[in-house]
């Protein structure tokens, strides 16, 4: 009796374990190649706003989730170091002004003036001196004496012109570097109120009034109010396979259970040397009604697809080019397209065969 009950449990026991084996057929269905990429979410045109300034944000114009045209304010920086340039360039502009200086013009143009005067009188000196010489009346010291203060004062006027213009050089170029000082101070200052350079939405403040910030620390982050892209990442294995116009199939945590349809628009020329991945944007073709950025997302970019082909899944495929029949024959068999969990069966296999799963 004992050694009939061994036996029973010992045919149940074989019993159980051939239950337990995993059989399955090919089936005829689509199968879609595709490559895996991770990725988030950004507004179109986003971008952090940094400071071009080291120096204490004075002033923020902005709230979060406000919008904000092209050229609107966004932050105040005070450069205390700035503001005393600009003012110095400021007297400086007004020391050199040439109204300021007009004094100093008229001075020389009374002593032009006055040069001409005596220039004129001693020609009129000489010319009489030598009307006189020419009578035989007066001496020759006097003719000459008459000739030598001519030319003095012809010369000495001769001088105070080119005085006068040499001093008007001098002032219009003093004036005009002033004023172009005081425009690149002003320009500087100026470069302190920090503008929009895109239409969009306030999504980020990072800093408040009254904090420190210099060059290297965002101060927000504005993009797009409506338009947003994908921004994926995919391996370096896989990126040579990646063709603008390509289709994408996408999901979102924050959207359960639905998948949404995107194209690739961008692929960037370079790859990132610590995740060995390319950066890779695409468009949805019917956005999700909410959106934020910075969602993360996963998304199978589609390289091809066929229909009414043999399947397998690719557990029951083994080292890539075998399968085992129900009878524990191993077949080899030829794969073509495969995605993460199934492979298109070219030849060694047909519908009505029974597979096991290998162990």
């Amino acid at each position: 009796m004992k050694r009939y009950c061994l036996f029973l449990l010992s045919l149940f026991a074989l019993y159980s374990c051939k239950s337990k084996v995993e059989t399955i057929s090919p089936k005829r269905e689509s199968i879609t190649e595709s490559v895996y990429a991770s990725g988030i979410l950004k507004s179109k045109n986003q971008y952090q706003v940094f400071a071009t300034i080291n120096g204490l944000l004075q002033k923020v114009f902005v709230s979060e989730g406000d919008t904000v045209k092209k050229g609107a304010p966004l932050f105040a920086i005070l450069n205390e170091t700035s503001k005393l340039n600009r003012e110095n360039a400021q007297l400086a502009a007004e020391l050199t002004d040439s109204k300021s200086n007009q004094a100093k013009l008229d001075e020389l143009l009374i002593n032009i003036d006055l040069m001409k005067d005596k220039m004129l009188n001693d020609s009129l000196l000489m010319a009489r001196q030598q009307n006189l010489w020419s009578q035989n009346i007066g001496s020759k010291v006097d003719l000459e004496k008459s000739q030598l203060n001519y030319q003095n004062s012809r010369t000495n006027y001769k001088s105070a012109l080119l005085r006068y213009k040499d001093q008007k050089r001098r002032l219009d170029i003093a004036d005009k570097q002033a004023n172009k000082n005081l425009q690149i101070t002003l320009k500087n200052e100026g470069d302190f109120t920090i503008k929009s350079i895109t239409d969009g939405k306030i999504y980020s403040i990072l800093k408040e009034e009254g904090e420190m910030v210099n060059t290297q620390t965002p101060l927000g982050v504005i993009g797009d109010a409506q338009d947003f892209i994908l921004e994926l990442q995919v391996d370096e294995y896989d990126i040579t396979s990646i063709r603008i116009g390509l289709p994408v199939k996408v999901t979102m945590d924050s959207y359960k259970g639905e998948v949404f349809d995107a194209v690739i628009t961008k692929i960037n020329p370079i790859m990132n040397d610590r995740s060995k991945t390319v950066t890779v944007e695409a468009s949805f073709v019917k956005q999700p009604p909410s959106l934020y950025p910075n969602l993360t997302l996963e998304a199978n970019i589609i390289l091809q697809v066929k229909d009414n082909v043999i399947t397998l899944p690719r557990k029951f495929i083994l080292n890539d080019h075998f399968v085992i029949k129900e009878n524990g024959d191993t077949t080899a068999i030829k794969t073509g397209l495969k995605d993460y969990s199934k492979a298109e069966i070219l030849e060694g296999i047909t519908e009505k065969d029974i597979l096991i799963l290998p162990k």
